[in-house]
């Protein structure tokens, strides 16, 4: 703190203690005028009630008086006196280093109890789940929503359930969050209007959702350029991000036939940003584990 600074808050500590010690000391004393029923003559409701004129009660004076005393021994023991640095010595950039490594080591203790359980063992530990929900809560949930069912304006898949377009076993998702990920599919709207809803009638037909039959039919050759990506069985490839399209879990949308057009004319780029500058083995860990509290047992089977 500068010289002016310092000499600044010195003469605003200064003048509103001193004021208000003035006011609490000249208020005991000073005489109020009073008219010979004791009251000012101040009235309200016509007259029914009147202001009247009684001292301070006792235990007032004395804690008021407390108050300043704490104040004065305050100032003494800690910084707040310009550049006064208190008898005690004490900072807030100490205590905060101090409370931050009881945290580490409490945060240490912790990981390595959980190093010692199972995954399963993880997923039902009370206390991984809540720290794994807060986790999760503090850097997933913008984008996976609160309850990790995602989010399809975002791309954002739902994390709960059986489908894991990279692999849901501990390593590939410790990979998503630590490293992120990112998922393309290329704009193929150059095929034609006509051969894009061909294509998006047979997507619709490896789920079995409602679908032109005729159209799937035409749309089934063209497939052969997505099998690149999503394989000759439409099942995905974890490797390249490209989802399974014989099930009925649609990351991008509910899965109806405009938005398969928009996926296939457009593409898509969908991105999972790397978290390993703020987490670490030991949280993902515990995200995974409340991760599979939430998914009973279709997370586990991975």
């Amino acid at each position: 703190m500068s010289t002016f600074w310092s000499l600044w808050v010195m003469a605003l500590v200064v003048f509103n203690l001193g004021l208000t010690l003035f006011l609490f000391s000249w208020a005991r004393k000073v005489e109020i005028p009073t008219l010979e029923d004791g009251t000012t003559g101040h009235v309200w409701a016509h007259g029914v009630l009147r202001e009247s004129v009684r001292r301070l009660p006792g235990w007032w004076v004395i804690t008021s008086a407390g108050m300043f005393v704490f104040a004065f021994v305050y100032l003494l023991l800690y910084p707040g006196f310009g550049a006064w640095k208190g008898l005690l010595g004490w900072t807030q950039h100490e205590q905060h280093a101090t409370q931050v490594a009881l945290n580490d080591a409490n945060v240490a203790e912790l990981n390595s109890r959980f190093a010692q359980l199972s995954p399963e063992q993880l997923a039902a530990n009370p206390l991984a789940q809540q720290i794994g929900e807060r986790l999760f809560i503090d850097n997933c949930a913008a984008c996976h929503q609160r309850n990790a069912r995602g989010n399809p304006l975002l791309g954002a898949p739902n994390l709960v359930d059986d489908d894991w377009t990279w692999g849901g076993d501990d390593a590939s998702i410790t990979t998503s969050i630590l490293e992120g990920r990112q998922g393309l599919m290329p704009p193929l709207g150059s095929l034609g209007a006509d051969t894009v809803t061909d294509l998006a009638h047979y997507v619709l037909s490896l789920s079995g959702a409602p679908h032109d039959a005729a159209r799937a039919t035409n749309g089934q050759p063209g497939f052969a350029l997505c099998s690149a990506c999503h394989g000759s069985d439409a099942k995905g490839n974890p490797i390249m991000g490209a989802p399974n399209l014989t099930d009925s879990t649609w990351t991008w949308s509910k899965g109806d036939l405009p938005a398969i057009e928009r996926a296939i004319t457009d593409g898509l780029h969908g991105v999972m940003p790397a978290w390993k500058a703020r987490l670490n083995q030991d949280d993902t860990r515990v995200i995974i584990a409340w991760l599979r509290s939430q998914s009973g047992d279709r997370l586990a089977r991975r």
